[in-house]
């Protein structure tokens, strides 16, 4: 398997998120440029980061999300051992409130 690496295209749509000013502006774009299921699969993910940093149990996660626990798990092991962008936006998040 070819490990994926970053490259114009995607430095093109990073740059366009962070020039995003608010969060009507984040639901529009986003809106165009996902599906429904993509949109809602990201929220899922991210909201079983949230709830993984709170020490919820994966199954009660899953339960609540009505996702697997295999997602579950594999959302704990980026956040644990991934790029470091979860763990990033979770602290940031927790200093901001």
């Amino acid at each position: 398997m070819e490990k994926f690496k970053f490259n114009d295209k995607t430095n093109s749509l990073f740059k366009a998120i962070i020039g995003l000013k608010n969060l009507k502006e984040a639901e529009q774009f986003f809106r165009d440029l996902c599906t429904i299921d993509e949109l809602q699969e990201m929220s899922d993910r991210w909201q079983i980061a949230q709830f993984v940093d709170q020490g919820l149990p994966y199954r009660e996660i899953a339960e609540k999300l009505a996702v697997s626990t295999t997602t579950v798990a594999r959302v704990a092991l980026w956040l644990n051992n991934g790029a470091g962008g979860y763990r990033l936006v979770l602290d940031r998040q927790k200093r901001a409130s």
